[in-house]
């Protein structure tokens, strides 16, 4: 196999005219390709794409985590409580949720399609703009298969039939407001109280029912929710829709309803803590009366009315002591309350937050406790309680609450040992006044008693009325900026891109078909293909020779082939200057490729120039020199290696009307070429032909099927090597490079043969006339 010399290609003398030239003569196929790309654009926008319009809106959602940090602090240092946080991802997650979705499509009773036949495609519209609706409640919708049309007939009735065979509906008419019934399931047929037009529309409309999940995944899918900036509470809403009042009607009925749930959410909150408040006054009404019976049952056995302090400096100590412990005693209790609401309560009830100890692990473990009990309850709606999702969610609530029970424990532990740090400081002073009465002291500890439950249950008593307060006026955290409306103009399907789009695949199909078919062809398709894989030079081209003549170069031919020839004849004294160009070898790869006609048409333009010209046929295994010339064969090359009787003289034939041309033929074909061609003879014939002959000619055998064409080596001066456009094989050039790069072959030429004729070359017709 020969291989392809790298040194001798230069792989950057791609022709770009060339390159050009073979996508731009196939121009009709880009001009196809684009017009059908551009028609089916057209036609996609015209009859199959529907128009979509983007419905936004702007709220605001009160985050009390971003509001005035130092009041907030203030607020949760003297009461020691921590309000719900409401966080914007968390809410966002919520407004985009199916099931908000799904009870918008309820609201709005769009689990119906309403359209009107078309010419080409049926119209979507929206039945606030059509004299009825349909009705029917999810559990008895009919099946989302059983297209009905239906027509008004008059303010009162309707005509009803189904556009299929279906046997499920009775066909005929009906009153608003009838119960129509397919199978086991029924929808009713009302009239639409948003229709204001006096005149009865009478068109047909085509109507069919949704799964109304289905479309809630569509809405919820198609709903963007974004912050409009990272550090305040607005978020920006946009939907896509075909017809815009019902996107706008969608929009609006999803704020509406999400305005709603919160604050359910906060009533919710709100009873829980009211609930909680109210068992411990309950506790703490009966301990302030014990209390108080003590104190008067103690004063009436010591007999005590009015006891002053004797030591006050020693009191004071005391007292600071006692305030310390009435502080810890209060978050001990508050703890306690909390704790016993999650052991006797283990439902599905909110921990009532506002009741929490200043720890911040604490209040995000109540508020997660919360946020994920709100989730379980919104799932078990519309989920069974055995779905995997319930089950995750009840063993969250369960670690949950053995979480916040273990920090209750920690709190407490914590407040008990600084009450019993504080409490031996109140031993040390109570020790400070001994000296004073035991009644009296006695009488202290029993209005201290009194006073830690009288504070808290003034304070828990505030806190309930908070919360009623809450109750009574409720306040939603959520509050629209911008009402919902639509643009003016569809933003999809984009016109421009898709025209674009059609544009560039009309353009890339033809681009790619006339690629891939060059791409595929291994056939020589020009002189760019053989200047892409060898260095040698180019002699000429030869157009195609559509007369179907051997013998085209004679006296006063100007046709393009003729002078493709004369400037061969005119390259190779160019390309041989400083050389002998007397003895030129033509072969190819293959048969067929033209080495024959080359041949003939070069020595006949040889002669004409005055030149003596003498063409040997050494292709002794398929001769066919003197079969295109139409001479008769007689003496030839084989007989005059085989006899030496005979001469070269003996072996001329000349060739009619070229009065310098002659030609010798090959003789009978031996039966070994090979070897007869490397018979001494040969080179005796060649110089004797020199001495008598300008130009000697051999048309030898292609090099790519024998070695024949070797053997002349010591008697050439130069070698032409035919290949023809569309028969020839790229690989063949890499044949023409081995022998041109290894100097097989002297002063080796290429010559393409059979190439596109160009109609601009040579003298035109009028000229010749």
């Amino acid at each position: 196999m020969f291989e392809l010399n790298s040194s001798t290609v230069n792989s950057d003398n791609t022709n770009l005219r060339d390159f050009l030239a073979s996508y731009i003569k196939h121009w009709y196929l880009f001009a196809i390709g684009a017009f059908l790309c551009i028609a089916t654009a057209f036609l996609y926008l015209r009859y199959k794409a529907i128009p979509q319009y983007e419905i936004t809106s702007t709220v605001l959602i009160k985050d009390k985590d971003k509001g005035s940090s130092t009041n907030s602090e203030q607020s949760l240092g003297d009461l020691g409580l921590v309000k719900p946080s409401t966080n914007i991802e968390d809410q966002i997650g919520i407004i985009k949720s199916t099931y908000f979705m799904e009870k918008v499509m309820e609201e709005l009773a769009l689990n119906v399609a309403y359209s009107v036949e078309g010419q080409v495609k049926d119209i979507a519209i929206y039945w606030k703009n059509l004299p009825f609706y349909l009705l029917s409640s999810r559990a008895s919708q009919p099946t989302s298969s059983l297209p009905i049309t239906i027509t008004p007939i008059d303010s009162l009735s309707f005509n009803l039939k189904s556009t299929t065979a279906s046997t499920e509906i009775q066909a005929g008419t009906y009153q608003y407001g009838d119960s129509i019934y397919t199978g086991k399931k029924f929808f009713q047929v009302l009239k639409n109280p948003h229709y204001t037009n006096d005149q009865i529309d009478v068109t047909p409309i085509q109507t069919s029912f949704i799964n109304i999940e289905d479309m809630a995944m569509n809405y919820s899918g198609q709903l963007m929710v974004e912050s409009v900036n990272k550090t305040g509470s607005l978020l920006a809403l946009s939907l896509l829709d075909a017809i815009p009042q019902r996107g706008k009607d969608v929009l609006q009925t999803l704020i509406e309803l999400y305005a709603e749930e919160s604050v359910k959410y906060q009533n919710q909150l709100a009873i829980g803590t009211i609930e909680i408040i109210d068992e411990r006054l309950k506790l703490l009404t009966g301990e302030i009366t014990s209390v108080e019976n003590d104190v008067a049952t103690y004063k009436q056995q010591n007999d005590l009315t009015n006891i002053s302090s004797d030591a006050a400096v020693y009191l004071q100590s005391a007292q600071l002591a006692n305030r310390q412990l009435e502080e810890y005693q209060t978050q001990i209790d508050i703890l306690n309350s909390i704790e016993s609401y999650l052991r006797q309560n283990g439902d599905e009830r909110l921990v009532p937050s506002s009741l929490n100890i200043q720890d911040p692990t604490l209040s995000g473990l109540i508020s997660q406790f919360n946020s994920t009990q709100l989730e379980r309850k919104t799932l078990v709606r519309t989920t069974p309680a055995d779905n995997p999702l319930v089950v995750t969610l009840d063993r969250t609530l369960t670690d949950l609450r053995i979480d916040i029970l273990e920090n209750l424990r920690n709190i407490k532990d914590g407040l008990l040992i600084a009450q019993k740090n504080v409490q031996a400081n109140s031993y040390r002073a109570q020790a400070k006044i001994a000296k004073v009465p035991t009644a009296e002291r006695a009488l202290q500890t029993i209005n201290r008693d009194q006073g830690i439950k009288q504070d808290l249950y003034l304070y828990l008593l505030q806190k309930r009325e908070e919360e009623a307060l809450s109750l009574e006026a409720p306040i939603s955290n959520t509050r629209i900026v911008d009402p919902p409306k639509a643009g003016r103009f569809p933003i999809s399907p984009n016109k421009t891109s898709i025209y674009l789009g059609a544009l560039i695949l009309g353009l890339f199909i033809p681009f790619s078909f006339v690629f891939a078919k060059d791409q595929l062809n291994n056939k020589i398709s020009g002189i760019g293909d053989i200047d892409k894989f060898t260095n040698a030079p180019v002699l000429g081209q030869i157009s195609h020779n559509a007369d179907r003549k051997n013998l085209i170069v004679h006296k006063n031919n100007t046709s393009a082939i003729a002078e493709l020839f004369r400037l061969m004849r005119f390259n190779l004294s160019y390309l041989t200057i400083n050389k002998a160009n007397k003895v030129l070898l033509v072969t190819s790869s293959n048969a067929g490729e033209g080495k024959t006609f080359f041949t003939i048409n070069f020595a006949a333009s040889l002669a004409l120039s005055g030149k003596k010209v003498v063409a040997l046929s050494f292709d002794l295994r398929a001769p066919k020199l003197l079969q295109r010339l139409n001479l008769k064969e007689s003496i030839g090359i084989t007989d005059y290696i085989v006899d030496h009787k005979w001469t070269s003289k003996d072996l001329l034939v000349n060739v009619p009307n070229y009065e310098n041309l002659d030609v010798i033929g090959s003789g009978p074909i031996p039966s070994d070429p090979g070897e007869l061609m490397l018979h001494e003879r040969i080179s005796t014939l060649i110089e004797e032909l020199k001495h008598n002959y300008d130009h000697i000619i051999i048309d030898s055998a292609p090099v790519g099927k024998v070695a024949d064409a070797f053997a002349f080596m010591p008697n050439l001066d130069a070698t032409v090597f035919i290949a023809r456009q569309n028969f020839s094989l790229k690989k063949d050039v890499k044949i023409l490079n081995d022998i041109y790069s290894n100097n097989k072959l002297k002063n080796m030429m290429v010559v393409l043969n059979d190439t596109e004729a160009n109609s601009n070359y040579g003298y035109s017709n009028s000229y010749n006339n």
